[in-house]
């Protein structure tokens, strides 16, 4: 009995040596990513950015131009860019009415 849990003792030190050093290449290979993509300093606070989504384009294009109305049900598309892209301009003018210095983009996903 003495000798099975020896064994077993050993094994399980063996184990635990190949975990720790699972760990310790996990680690390396983290900080090796981490430099590649130079992110130095894992402390610094992530960037914050607004997402701002329509829910209805269509609807309000419709609603604020009369071409829009002619045109949601031919190009949608053509007008849900041309919403977003109405709205970016009045959020911009905003903004700089109100002095505050923003960067502002439109992406496509």
């Amino acid at each position: 009995m003495i000798t099975f849990l020896m064994v077993l003792s050993i094994l399980l030190v063996l184990f635990s040596a190949f975990v720790c050093w699972q760990v310790l290449e996990q680690r390396k290979a983290i900080a090796q990513m981490m430099e590649n993509d130079d992110i130095a300093d894992s402390e610094q606070q992530p960037e914050m950015v607004i997402t701002l989504r329509v829910l209805d384009p269509i609807a309000l294009a419709k609603r604020e131009s009369r071409s829009a109305r002619v045109l949601a049900d031919k190009l949608p598309v053509m007008v849900r860019k041309m919403v977003y892209q109405e709205v970016l301009k009045e959020l911009e003018n905003e903004m700089a009415e109100r002095e505050i210095e923003v960067d502002m983009q439109l992406e496509y996903r």
